[in-house]
Parts: C-alpha cells; sequence; structure tokens
C-alpha cells in the first residue's frame, strides 16, 4: 500500500510527493506559529524522502543514473583491456583500495574508544550535573558548581580532538583510513555539542520552575518533567543521522532491509568508482613527480585534465555520503526525515549551495553557532555570525584534509569558500553556469594540487625542518629543483 500524508488543508498526498510540496502549512498554522520580532526560526523535522530518492522515480533522472553505472563498466573494461595489452592478463588487485584503507583495526579501536566515552562519559556527566545543581541553595556554590563543569566540559572537547588525531598521526594512517577517523571524530564532537547546548537550558528552566511556587508555572510538558533526558533519547541520537538533538524524531512504520542493503551496495559500488578515477586519471600524471621534471606545460595540462575526474569526485563523494550511507542507516533507525540535501545542482551563487549541498551540517551550524552569534553580538548584525559559521567551517574542513594528506594547503579553500560566497544578485542561469564552472576548476586544481603535494612528500627530500616543514608545501620545491 502506498503511504500517504497530510498535506495542505488535510488533504492526502502520496508520501514520494512530499518534497516537492514545499511548504503545506496553511495561512492560520503561519500566524500561529509567527515567530517575534527578530526570532529565527528553529529546525523542524518531517518525514519526507531524500530529494533524490523521490527523482529517481522519475524515468528522465533514472536514466543520468543509469549513464554513470554504465561508465563505471566502461572503466571496468577499460582496465581489463589495458592489462591484456600491457601484461598479457588481468590484473585487478585492487591495490589501490587496499592500502587506502589500510590498518584499519586502529581506526576500529580508536572509534569504540569514542563511542565508549562519549556514552559513558558525556551523559554520565551531564546527568549528575543536572539533578546535584537541584540540590544546591546557595547561587555562588551553584555558580561555581556549573563553572567547573563547563571546565570539565571544555577539557573533554579538547581531549575528543586531540587523542584520535594523535593515534592517526602515531600509526601514519593512509588516506582513506584517517579520513574516516577524523569525519567521526568530528561527527562525535559535533553531536556531543548538541546534545550538551539543546540540553542546558531545559535543565536551567526545569531548576527554576522547582524553585517557583506559582501553581501557574508548573511544568505540564512531558519532555519538561526531568532536567536531563533519557539515556535512550540520547543513545538513539548519537546514531542518528542528525547532528541537531531532539528529544523525538519522526520514525517511518517499519524497515525495508532491501533498501539498506541497496543503499549500502551503492557505498561500495562508489568506492570502485573512486578507485577506477583515480588509478586512470591521477596516479599515472602524478606519481613521477620528484623522479622526473614537470615543466610548467605539463603542469598546465595536469591540471586541466583533472577537471572532470575532479568533479567526478565531488559527485560521487556528495552520492555516497549525503544520499546512500545516510538513507541506509536512517532505514535501519526509522528516521522520517532523510532532507540531508537539497537540489544544490541548481544553485545561482555559493551562499545557496553551501546551505543546500550539506544540509546536515549546515542545520548544526546554523542551530548551534549562527543563532548563538546571533544573540550574542545583536540581533540586526548578521554579518558576524556568517563570518564566524565560515571561520569554523574553513578549519574544520582544512584539518580535515591536512591530517588526511599530512599537509597544508588552505588557498583553495580560502578562495572558494570565501570569496565567491559573497558573489551574490546575478542572472540565475549565469549564476548556476557560474557555480559549475568554478566547481570544475576548483576540484581540478584540489585534486592535482593535492596529488602533486602527496607524492613530493613521498618522492623529494624536505627543504625545511619543524613547522615549517609542515606549513610549506613540498611540492613547490620540489618542482623547482
Amino acid at each position: 500500500m502506498e503511504e500517504y500524508i497530510v498535506g495542505i488543508e488535510g488533504v492526502r498526498v502520496p508520501q514520494k510527493y512530499r518534497s516537492f510540496l514545499g511548504d503545506t502549512q496553511t495561512g492560520e498554522e503561519k500566524k500561529r506559529k509567527k515567530l517575534p520580532c527578530g526570532s529565527l526560526p528553529e529546525k523542524e523535522f518531517v518525514v519526507r524522502n531524500s530529494l533524490l530518492t523521490d527523482l529517481f522515480e522519475i524515468n528522465h533522472i533514472q536514466t543520468i543514473y543509469h549513464i554513470f553505472i554504465a561508465i563505471l563498466i566502461l572503466l571496468f573494461m577499460n582496465t581489463m583491456v589495458e592489462d591484456i595489452v600491457d601484461k598479457g592478463r588481468i590484473d585487478l588487485e585492487f591495490t589501490l583500495i587496499l592500502w587506502a584503507f589500510g590498518n584499519l583495526q586502529t581506526v576500529l579501536i580508536t572509534w569504540l574508544g569514542m563511542m565508549f566515552f562519549t556514552l559513558v562519559v558525556v551523559y554520565p556527566a551531564f546527568h549528575y550535573w543536572s539533578h546535584k545543581r537541584l540540590a544546591i541553595v546557595d547561587d555562588s556554590r551553584r555558580l561555581v558548581w556549573d563553572y567547573f563543569w563547563f571546565a570539565c566540559y571544555v577539557f573533554y572537547i579538547g581531549a575528543a580532538i586531540w587523542i584520535p588525531l594523535k593515534e592517526s598521526l602515531a600509526h601514519n594512517l593512509p588516506p582513506a583510513s584517517a579520513v574516516t577517523l577524523l569525519m567521526e571524530q568530528v561527527r562525535l564532537v559535533m553531536k556531543t555539542h548538541a546534545f550538551v547546548r539543546s540540553n542546558i537550558p531545559v535543565a536551567l528552566f526545569y531548576f527554576n520552575q522547582r524553585q517557583s511556587r506559582d501553581e501557574r508555572t508548573s511544568v505540564k510538558d512531558d519532555a519538561n518533567q526531568a532536567p536531563c533526558p533519557d539515556f535512550s533519547k540520547y543513545l538513539y541520537f548519537m546514531f542518528a543521522p542528525t547532528l541537531v538533538y531532539r528529544d523525538r524524531y519522526p520514525r517511518t512504520r517499519s524497515i525495508r532491509w532491501k533498501w539498506v542493503c541497496f543503499n549500502f551496495l551503492q557505498v561500495v559500488g562508489v568506492l570502485f568508482y573512486l578507485y577506477f578515477i583515480f588509478v586512470r586519471f591521477c596516479v599515472p600524471v602524478f606519481r613521477q613527480i620528484g623522479h622526473e621534471p614537470m615543466t610548467s606545460k605539463a603542469l598546465v595540462l595536469a591540471v586541466f585534465g583533472c577537471m572532470l575526474p575532479g568533479t567526478l569526485v565531488l559527485l560521487c563523494g556528495f552520492f555516497c555520503l549525503l544520499h546512500s550511507w545516510l538513507n541506509a542507516f536512517a532505514e535501519m533507525l526509522r528516521f522520517g526525515d532523510r532532507m540531508f540535501y537539497q537540489d544544490w545542482w541548481n544553485s545561482s551563487s555559493y551562499a545557496t549551495y553551501y546551505r543546500t549541498w550539506n544540509v546536515v551540517v549546515h542545520d548544526w551550524l546554523y542551530t548551534y553557532v549562527y543563532k548563538d552569534v546571533y544573540e550574542l553580538f545583536g540581533r540586526r548584525n548578521r554579518l558576524i555570525p556568517t563570518l564566524v559559521v565560515f571561520l569554523i567551517s574553513s578549519i574544520v574542513h582544512e584539518y580535515i584534509i591536512s591530517f588526511t594528506f599530512h599537509c597544508f594547503y588552505p588557498v583553495l579553500l580560502l578562495m572558494f569558500g570565501v570569496l565567491f560566497s559573497f558573489v551574490t544578485n546575478v542572472d540565475p542561469r549565469l549564476g548556476n553556469i557560474f557555480m559549475w564552472l568554478t566547481l570544475f576548476i576548483g576540484t581540478g586544481l584540489c585534486m592535482s594540487l593535492y596529488s602533486m603535494e602527496w607524492y613530493a612528500r613521498i618522492n623529494c627530500q624536505p627543504s625545511f625542518d619543524g613547522f615549517l616543514e609542515i606549513l610549506i608545501p613540498r611540492s613547490w620545491t620540489c618542482l623547482m629543483s
């Protein structure tokens, strides 16, 4: 049977068309939910599919999906034919994948340690703080109590960042293993902050209500019957495909295990897609850096030759993580809101692109960074919270990239992440062309420069000592020598 949702004025609409409905609230509902002047709206969770899930129901869009599958098969055949012609045999050892995901036991042990401390330290500590402060009558003692636990929280966040990073560097993890560990580290830190930041106001409100003797201010909402939510809610949030904490989320009725397996199968397919892209278009071009001189002509040709493969890497990464991976976990957890991204491919500006490319991270930045800075610096100034969001996002992205590839290359991040974000008020069609053009150029440059730096650090001797060796790309001195 087809599932339905309630649309405008109670009209039942097929569930698969939910993402096309847009705003389904009536005028009266909007009036009732009208926000006070200057207040920012809250994130709302509703049951809806991911956009591509609905779009793939359309034959014309499904054909594009089939084209990408055909390209994967063609790359596979191309590799086999080249092996037969050059080596006289088929050599599909997939050594690059095995190397990139090497030392997985270290990643697994470190992840289990991170998850263990997230579950058995964060929640019990918050539970103890929120309940114990109810018995403290003196205001000054309660203030000292709060500041002590705030210091403990800051120390924990610092340890949660430093210890996994130290393990990654100590074991010299290869790129895929390193990026997996660092992204999980960032995810758990963001979830920890989301839980603490969301429930501190609840604990303070509960304390104020306990202190009040006015029966009219008694707590009536079940969510406020305790200063700390149940552990089951915290545990669900730790695995749910969202970074914004709620006590309750909209849930689907059942788990479609075939859909889960299909999404995980797509993840595996994308990994092979990335393997063929790097083996065919990246490794042969850059692996001789340091052994053979690279002229400026060869460098320019290499950069432009990486633009299309780099864009394919970008699209594969998006589809693998933000669609297939998150949809698989959402289905297993019956998590109803699958809007992990929006139609970023239609964006006419980078400001829109960053809001729609990764809705999961954007919601966290909006809820726990933008809104707090907005309230802190005054409600009339939106430039400061916007810049703070860009700064934090840039630092975290550069942190992951730098410690994955063991090099520091922030120029492209600043150029494409900040400068173009303020290019607005252009014709939508021209803006979309400009966005795609700069994405092609930017991904080509990223793929080229990081590949050159990676092989330069393998094949070339260091030119500096200490911090300068990390800060200055070795490929600069390697290519000039």
